[in-house]
């Protein structure tokens, strides 16, 4: 992997609740993942919000990360995970771009939302991505070849949904359902002629309700509900084609020639909302798991591990 220290280079405010930020370095030019980006995964550690701890990684060797988790949170600083938005220039130019959703109110207010709100060119923080030649992991989406695409992402996964569309082939065909805060928080973003895009303003509506409704109606089954317990809701959500948090069997019985079959679906965002979904395709519809990425980005009312 690579584990560097970088500087900002420049921010952006794209809506009120996304900015963007450029990240600059000297050893940015060992990044590098084979194949398409897609939904790449890395992590950056944010100093603490109030001592401004966090940790040099100036001599970090392997041991680094069992180390990094044995400090105390105010020296060593917040890891959390993001999507990697797009990567610029070559060598030691190289940058990589990330945006960051501003939950800055209520539960979700934590030290990403803190430290990107307030980000200056000249900042510092600590980036672990793909280093080129070695296996890092973090990229989900992964469609068979000719799959009708159904991508769901409230605002916490809006930059992935986004940075999938731009790297999609052209004659890729399906549907993109994003949901955010407010309409201010629309994006630009590129998709092939064949992938249409719905963006859901939530305004004063439930999490997840627009989202939920949207897609299920897409899927033919206009109104239809599943009701989601919060001790029911698993804060580690991550059911992938080959990996299940909750330890499930992956392949499910089901007949052959569902009507569903040639369906790849991608949906990430609030662990309950995305819960929902999951019933209504897996257990409802009888989506076989093989066709399927649920991820739980993040948990309402629960902290975020580093």
């Amino acid at each position: 992997m690579l584990l560097t220290e970088v500087e900002v280079v420049s921010v952006e405010r794209l809506s009120p609740s996304f900015v963007r930020i450029e990240l600059g370095g000297d050893e940015l030019g060992e990044y590098g993942v084979e194949g398409d980006r897609y939904d790449q995964r890395f992590k950056l550690v944010f100093p603490d919000p109030v001592t401004g701890g966090i940790s040099d990684v100036s001599e970090a060797d392997e041991t680094w990360m069992s180390t990094w988790l044995d400090q105390p949170t105010e020296e060593r600083g917040h890891m959390r995970t993001y999507t990697i938005r797009d990567v610029r220039g070559s060598g030691a130019a190289t940058t990589i771009v990330v945006d960051i959703v501003l939950h800055l109110e209520g539960d979700e207010v934590g030290p990403g939302s803190i430290w990107a709100a307030a980000a200056a060119p000249g900042d510092r923080v600590v980036m672990i991505a793909p280093r080129q030649g070695f296996d890092f992991g973090g990229i989900e989406f992964a469609p068979t070849e000719g799959a009708e695409l159904l991508m769901v992402a409230d605002e916490t996964a809006v930059p992935a949904v986004c940075t999938i569309l731009e790297q999609l082939s052209p004659t890729a065909t399906g549907a993109a359902f994003m949901e955010v805060p407010t309409a201010a928080d629309i994006l630009d973003v590129r998709a092939p002629a064949g992938v249409s895009v719905t963006w859901l303003p939530r305004e004063s509506a439930p999490l997840g309700e627009r989202l939920h409704d949207e897609v299920v109606a897409h899927l033919g089954l206009p109104g239809a509900t599943v009701e989601v317990a919060a001790e029911e809701v698993d804060p580690d959500l991550w059911e992938t084609p080959s990996y299940s948090s909750s330890g499930e069997e992956i392949a499910i019985a089901r007949a052959v020639g569902h009507e569903l079959d040639g369906l790849y679906a991608w949906i990430a965002g609030e662990s309950k909302v995305v819960t929902g979904l999951r019933r209504h395709l897996v257990n409802e519809l009888h989506i076989d798991r093989s066709q399927v990425a649920f991820m739980g980005y993040w948990r309402r009312g629960v902290a975020m591990k580093s």
